[in-house]
């Protein structure tokens, strides 16, 4: 199959313009029709619908673009390896991540690494439920679990401890849990779906778990950023990563709540892209650049 065809469907579909998409790669509008055409003879479907004013992609061609995506970036990273081709980082890097974790960390970043490397672009896609790598196209995404999908590759970035926290007005009012049964009788804050993770502690030997299997969230939330600030409005006692209330720790406006108990889960922060041979030099650079910034130990814990 002709790459020549398959970039240029990608650089339609990302501009929704098939003769400005054949001039940024030096076509011109007719033989980028003429390509993109034996492209979708070669498919067998139509990858666009056209109209007299407008192109939108079909069903197939939206099916068929983050495979589209992928056989493009293993080109470029195939030629990066021989040092020929386009060898320095460029193009758009489309990272799906948390919405919480990319407000407070990576954003704040991105205006040096842009410097660093003019000839790349971000694309985020920031929610706290997570979507699919391969289907949704994305270069990299960052995930709180390790990569169980044989297509995908993970590689650490951070632990992620989590602990127990309440605010000082909602201890004032609740009173202060000495024991993890005490938190039967608590109003608790917990992330949407989640499981009950358990308590370990090496001065008790009972187990326990959070939340219990017999209790009843007050609260269930889906995103983090919206956790946080519940938690320290006085909503309840939440279960929470460090790096998302290390602040508000600091500051004394969230307290540590059992602080003999971890949280036995072994949490961490994962940098996860689609497994391949090489990795794209934009791809790459990202990905050293985070650890570079953010890494193990991670900042927020030392």
């Amino acid at each position: 199959m002709d790459t020549s065809g398959i970039r240029l469907f990608v650089t339609a579909a990302d501009m929704l313009n098939i003769s400005g998409a054949g001039r940024k790669l030096g076509l011109t509008s007719s033989m980028a029709s003429a390509r993109l055409s034996k492209l979708e003879l070669q498919v067998g479907a139509d990858l666009f619908h056209r109209s007299t004013r407008k192109i939108s992609l079909s069903i197939e061609g939206a099916e068929f673009l983050p495979y589209a995506r992928e056989i493009i970036a293993q080109e470029d990273a195939a030629f990066a390896a021989l040092g020929a081709g386009n060898a320095h980082a460029s193009g758009t890097l489309r990272l799906a991540a948390s919405s919480t974790f990319a407000q407070r960390f990576v954003a704040p970043i991105l205006p040096e690494f842009l410097e660093l490397y003019p000839s790349v672009n971000i694309e985020l896609k920031l929610s706290d439920t997570q979507v699919s790598i391969i289907e949704g196209g994305f270069d990299l995404a960052l995930r709180n679990y390790v990569a169980q999908d044989s297509s995908l590759i993970g590689r650490k970035l951070a632990d992620d401890t989590r602990i127990l926290c309440a605010s000082p007005c909602y201890l004032e009012k609740y009173g202060t849990p000495r024991e993890p049964q005490d938190l039967k009788n608590h109003q608790l804050l917990v992330f949407m779906n989640s499981t009950p993770r358990k308590l370990i502690s090496k001065k008790h030997s009972a187990t326990f778990s959070f939340p219990a299997i017999n209790t009843k969230p007050r609260v269930i939330c889906d995103d983090g950023a919206s956790m946080r600030i519940a938690a320290e409005a006085g909503v309840g006692i939440c279960m929470s990563s460090m790096w998302n209330i290390h602040t508000e720790l600091k500051k004394g406006a969230l307290v540590r709540i059992l602080p003999d108990y971890q949280i036995d889960d072994h949490a961490a922060i994962w940098l996860v892209y689609p497994k391949s041979n090489v990795l794209s030099a934009k791809v790459r650079v990202f990905i050293d650049y985070l650890i570079e910034k953010i890494g193990t130990p991670p900042f927020w814990e030392k």
